[in-house]
Parts: C-alpha cells; structure tokens; sequence
C-alpha cells in the first residue's frame, strides 16, 4: 500500500510492505506537488518494490487545504491509472485519531486541525472492536463551536491555532498539539479498509472538500483584524 498525504503543511509518503511501514516527509515544502513523487519513488525503491506491485494506492481525502487535498488526489489518481490500480481515499481526520491512539491508546478521539480563516475542522471517533466508529462526522466551524461527546482524547494543531478559544475546556489532550494527518496512518487505514470493503476506480477517487471559501477578501481581513483589536 502506498499512501500520499499533503492535506496540511506536512506532506508525506508511506509504503507499507509485508507489514513493514517505512515513510518520508517534509514540513514547509512550497509545492508538495514537486517533492511527493520524489519521495515515493524512494521509497518503492528501497523496499525493492514497483508501483505495478503495490495492491492500491491510498491518499489523505481531505478535509484540509484545498490546493493540499487536490495535489494528493490528482497525483493517486495519476498513479492508479498508470499502473491499472483501485485508489482508496482516507479521512484525514480519521487520520489524525488513529495517530493520536497509536501515541495514546485512546478509544475516543477527537480532531481538531487548523482550517485557517479562524474556523477548524473537527469530528470525533471511537474505537470498538478493532473498528473506527464515527462519534460526530467531519465539520467546519469556529474553536468555540467544538463539542465532543462525553470525554475524549483531543488532538490536532487546532488547539495550539486557537489556543484561547481551547483553553478554557478541561479537556484530556494528546501531548502532540502540532499533530496533522500523516501518510503512515493514512496506510494503515487504508490496509484496513480494502481487505473490508476493496478500493475506488481511479476515475472515481474524490477529494473531501467542507468549505466551498478558501480565502477572506480584504475587506473581511481588514474587518476581523478591527474585531480583534476591539
């Protein structure tokens, strides 16, 4: 299963192998676009595998950065189609829970990601039976907004993004407030998944776009700086 990921800041690429999982990031990249490719070739490389090999390929769905979700959706897409593969789209929210257990054991999760524009995107999970169950489905809104159900583990960039909003909450926290969506989970998921329920047409792969606004005008920036300051 090679996974790409590129939804946040962090672009990443993952290869799990004969349940080995190896992987290859950057943080701060300009173009994801440029360097994904790159390190996805190192890795079938190093692992000694080709692309034809590989059962599917996988991708972080979104939500998250617009430009990010399409470059890690169009790019899949190209590679499916290339090698004659099923593609299978994971939440990258559901991403950030199974990243989250991993680290804390936690069987409730709640994450929360920096969606810029002072909004996030958030959704909680539970974990039963070896099986991810949505608790509340992904969903953009202001830090004020989030609710979780009963008590969870909170993770996510978010709350270091809206650290005054989140800070009045008495809420159990992972200790990795920067953590966004990463292809090594997104791998993992994705295994999962299509011994489940198989993959996705290439043709048919489609990113998770919750926010239809990608930027504030001027006026809108110049009108939440003055709310700010008052």
């Amino acid at each position: 299963m090679l996974a790409i990921e590129t939804s946040a800041e962090l672009a990443s690429v993952a290869l799990l192998h004969e349940g080995v999982l190896t992987s290859d990031q950057a943080s701060g990249a300009v173009t994801h676009s440029q360097i994904i490719l790159p390190m996805a070739q190192r890795l079938l490389a190093t692992a000694g595998v080709s692309l034809s090999q590989c059962d599917a390929v996988a991708f972080g769905a979104g939500p998250g950065s617009f430009t990010g979700v399409r470059t890690a959706c169009g790019i899949t897409q190209g590679l499916a189609f290339g090698a004659r593969l099923p593609v299978v789209p994971v939440g990258t929210l559901l991403a950030m829970a199974q990243r989250c257990r991993e680290h804390t054991r936690a069987e409730n999760v709640l994450s929360v990601l920096d969606a810029r524009m002072g909004e996030v995107y958030w959704a909680q999970y539970r974990f039963v039976s070896d099986e991810w169950q949505i608790v509340m489905p992904p969903m953009l809104s202001s830090a004020d907004a989030v609710a979780p159900v009963g008590a969870a583990h909170v993770c996510g960039n978010g709350l270091r993004a809206y650290e005054q909003a989140f800070s009045q909450h008495d809420w159990t926290r992972c200790d990795m407030d920067d953590l966004v969506p990463h292809a090594a989970q997104v791998a993992r998921l994705a295994a999962h998944a299509l011994a489940r329920d198989g993959g996705v047409p290439a043709r048919d792969a489609e990113p998770i776009y919750l926010r239809n606004k990608v930027a504030l005008t001027t006026i809108e920036r110049l009108e939440k700086a003055a709310r700010e300051a008052a």
